[in-house]
C-alpha cells in the first residue's frame, strides 16, 4: 500500500498550520504605511463615484432629444473683443496642472527634510487650488446670473445640461476646496515642527500629494468629456 496519500495529507496539514501561524502572527504582507493605504482606498472609492457621474452624463448626453448646448460657446470668455472659446477653462486647467508640479516638488522637499521649502511649496499649491475654485465660482455665477441656467432648467437647450454641469463640477470643486484646507493644515504643521516632534519623516506630505494629484487627474477627465465633447 502506497504512503503517498498519507504524505500528501501531512503536507497539506503543514501548509494549513503554516498559513494559520502567518495570519495569527500579524505579519505585514505589503510594506505600505496605514495612512497611505487608507488614502488609496479612499481614492479608489472616489474613483467609482466620479466614474458613475461621468458615465451618467455621457448616457444622458447621447440619449437626450433636445439640442445640447455648444460648450465652446457657453464657456467662451471675452477679453474686450471677440469671445474666445473655453478661455477660462483653459486657464483653470493650466492652474491645476501647475499645482500638481508644485505639490510634487513639496513631496520631494519633504523627504529631504527641507521644512521651509516644503511649507512654501504646499502654500503655493493651496493658493493655486484656491485660484481654481475662485474661477469656478466666477464660471457658476456667469451661468446662473447671465445665462439663466439652473439644475432643472436651461434656456440654451437640453435641461439636463444644467444638472450635469452643477453636479460634476460642483462635486469636483468641493474636493478642491477640501484639498486646499487639507494642504494648508499640513503645511503649517510642517512649519511648526509637528511631524518632527512625532518622529514622522513627512510621510503625510506624500499622502496629501496623492489626494491632490487625484483631484487634478479627475479634472483632466472632466475637461475632456464635458468641455471638449
Amino acid at each position: 500500500m502506497s504512503d503517498a496519500p498519507m504524505t500528501e495529507a501531512v503536507e497539506a496539514g503543514d501548509t494549513f498550520a503554516g498559513a494559520v501561524a502567518d495570519y495569527s502572527a500579524d505579519k505585514q504582507a505589503f510594506h505600505v504605511p496605514w495612512g497611505k493605504a487608507m488614502m488609496w482606498i479612499f481614492l479608489l472609492s472616489d474613483t467609482f463615484i466620479f466614474s458613475t457621474f461621468l458615465i451618467g452624463y455621457m448616457t444622458v448626453r447621447m440619449s437626450v432629444q433636445d439640442p445640447w448646448p455648444l460648450t465652446s460657446e457657453v464657456f467662451a470668455l471675452s477679453m474686450g473683443g471677440e469671445p474666445i472659446p473655453l478661455l477660462l477653462i483653459a486657464i483653470m486647467t493650466f492652474i491645476l496642472i501647475t499645482s500638481s508640479g508644485t505639490m510634487a516638488m513639496a513631496v520631494n522637499m519633504g523627504y529631504r527634510k527641507e521644512k521651509e521649502k516644503t511649507f512654501w511649496l504646499m502654500v503655493a499649491t493651496a493658493v493655486l487650488g484656491a485660484s481654481f475654485v475662485g474661477m469656478q465660482m466666477f464660471e457658476w455665477t456667469k451661468l446662473i446670473v447671465d445665462e439663466g441656467v439652473r439644475p432643472w432648467y436651461n434656456p440654451m437647450g437640453a435641461a439636463q445640461f444644467g444638472s450635469a454641469f452643477f453636479m460634476i463640477t460642483g462635486f469636483h470643486g468641493l474636493h478642491v476646496t477640501g484639498g486646499v484646507i487639507y494642504l494648508l493644515v499640513v503645511a503649517f504643521r510642517v512649519k511648526n515642527g509637528f511631524y518632527e516632534r512625532r518622529g514622522n519623516n513627512y510621510e503625510i506630505v506624500e499622502i496629501a500629494g496623492l489626494y491632490w494629484h487625484f483631484v487634478d487627474l479627475v479634472w483632466v477627465f472632466i475637461f475632456a468629456f464635458f468641455y471638449l465633447w
